[in-house]
């Protein structure tokens, strides 16, 4: 019952009023360009959509997150949350959210309840418009990772990644010549950074005040 009340107040709350970018950029690398967040012509950015789902196990609501295989792209060996760039069958970004996570984690689409959605966010490096989207099951989903893209599922308690002991900072190596320092969370030796650390950071912060 606690967590369905969680939820409940998480729904309600997703209608009002988001902290957007000044949340974000409290995980942004040092480096990120305040220009990146100003509004960017759709026709120009490839739409994607992510999933954030919260579901019950052990007694605490837990996100799952894919450690990307290595691959000749922007976000090779990353963490991220399952998701990926709307195709022509999606009729909306919540459709591509359902989609590439069951592609993806096996997440089952019609037993995800849709609590709402966060701020967009784009991003530079591989010039996508990300539309985050929550959603919940009321059980622990039967994880099948897709061989090809995920090399591991990381299933994290929500109350963990509230710890400010998890939040750390270290220097990056990107790509050839570009170095930055970067805001990031540990979560069992997993290195949660950039857009998906920026994307979290909005939504603890309107968890932690349910």
């Amino acid at each position: 019952m606690m967590h369905i009340e969680k939820v409940s107040k998480l729904k309600e709350r997703l209608k009002g009023k988001l902290p957007g970018m000044q949340a974000q950029m409290e995980m942004a690398p040092y480096l990120r360009d305040m220009a990146d967040f100003e509004f960017q012509n759709e026709k120009l950015t490839i739409p994607s959509g992510v999933l954030i789902l919260l579901y019950p196990h052990k007694n605490e609501l837990h996100i799952p997150f894919m450690l990307r295989t290595s691959y000749d792209g922007a976000h090779s060996g990353q963490v991220s949350f399952p998701g990926g760039k709307k195709e022509v069958s999606d009729h909306d970004l919540i459709a591509t959210a359902l989609r590439e996570s069951q592609e993806e984690l096996g997440i089952p689409a019609t037993e995800v309840e849709i609590l709402g959605s966060i701020s967009k966010l784009f991003i530079s490096v591989s010039n996508f418009s990300v539309l985050p989207v929550i959603g919940y099951m009321d059980s622990r989903p039967d994880f099948i990772k897709e061989p090809n893209e995920v090399e591991e599922i990381i299933e994290t308690p929500i109350m963990h990644l509230l710890q400010s002991s998890t939040v750390k900072e270290k220097d990056m190596h990107v790509k050839a010549g570009i170095h930055l320092r970067a805001p990031y969370y540990d979560v069992d030796d997993h290195t949660i950074w950039g857009a998906t650390a920026m994307i979290l950071r909005e939504f603890l912060t309107i968890y932690k005040d349910l």
